[in-house]
């Protein structure tokens, strides 16, 4: 019988074919060791998390053509996001305010290079200090900037979580744009090729729309492959699960007004990269591709990553 999982394939537009790094098992490798170095996995429940995650073949496909570097500087991100992400959701749930002391302390290590405090404060800090000897100092400073406002969202998230009644759909998107965690990737993405955008091509009206039809994409695409482990956990920051609440339509129903939204939005980019693309730089060009890329990964990453593997339990009819 075709299952949740077999739905979304079919009616899911993702144009790009599968690809992967071939330094992927030196990169699963590294964060096992860098993860273990800070402390992180202590907890035998964050230690299953990860391995149910599988953070370094997310960066694989994501970032096929990565050096292995920038391969590994993109898999420790992807981990550390995903152990903060269920600290917050955790810690959030009921009281918000207990999130408050780790968020500050992100903000004072991004922003002002503050010493850690905490395991979670000590490996953003060796992030930080990673993507500086990568990056360029420009590149490094939209990292910290966008990286601030995904440790904002997680607070709003919580918020949202602890007062589901009044988070509407709109509310749900506008969230979940901050806690995607996918825009302190795209310097990474600029900084795969040798030379930085200029202002005029990294401030054009169509690069900062692509930007966020990639990232808008990019989440949405796992909200689907997870909004079954999401419901049962009692989660809603969910593109799916706020359909359905807006709705009040089964799970597959709203599964398929999400694919909509989805598909409308990658055609979009499509578009709209096809039409720039002539006249944008090669690192621009670059730039783009590293954005499609995160469509791509995240669609075939979330097809068979075992942290999602509910999807496979529900049927694909109503």
């Amino acid at each position: 019988m075709p299952n949740l999982r077999d739905f979304i394939d079919c009616h899911l537009h993702v144009p790009y074919p599968l690809l992967r790094n071939p330094n992927e098992s030196s990169a699963a490798a590294g964060v096992n060791a860098w993860l273990r170095m800070w402390k992180l996995t202590a907890d035998p429940a964050v230690a299953t998390m990860i391995a149910r995650t599988r953070p370094a073949e997310l960066a694989s496909l994501i970032s096929p053509h990565a050096d292995a570097d920038l391969l590994q500087i993109v898999a420790n991100q992807i981990a550390y996001q995903f152990v903060f992400d269920d600290y917050a959701e955790e810690a959030g749930r009921c009281y918000p305010g207990r999130l408050l002391p780790t968020l500050c302390e992100s903000v004072a290590i991004l922003r002002h290079g503050k010493q850690p405090r905490t395991p979670l404060g000590a490996a953003l800090f060796d992030l930080l200090r990673q993507v500086r000897e990568y990056c360029t100092p420009a590149q490094t400073e939209r990292w910290v900037c966008s990286s601030s406002e995904y440790v904002h969202g997680l607070l709003y998230e919580a918020v949202a979580q602890a007062h589901p009644q009044h988070a509407s759909r709109g509310d749900c998107i506008s969230i979940r744009s901050l806690t995607a965690g996918v825009e302190p990737f795209y310097p990474l993405c600029e900084a795969a090729h040798p030379h930085e955008l200029s202002r005029t091509e990294l401030h054009h009206p169509a690069i900062q729309r692509l930007s966020r039809l990639s990232a808008d994409a990019a989440v949405w695409i796992p909200d689907l492959f997870s909004a079954v482990k999401e419901q049962r956990a009692g989660t809603m920051i969910n593109l799916a699960l706020a359909y359905q609440r807006e709705h009040q339509c089964s799970l597959q129903v709203a599964v398929f007004h999400a694919i909509k939204q989805i598909n409308d939005t990658i055609v979009e980019f499509q578009h709209l990269y096809a039409q720039l693309r002539p006249d944008l730089s090669p690192a621009a060009i670059s730039y783009v591709e590293g954005m499609a890329g995160w469509i791509r990964g995240c669609y075939h990453w979330s097809r068979t990553v075992p942290r999602y593997a509910d999807v496979v339990t529900v049927p694909a009819g109503p």
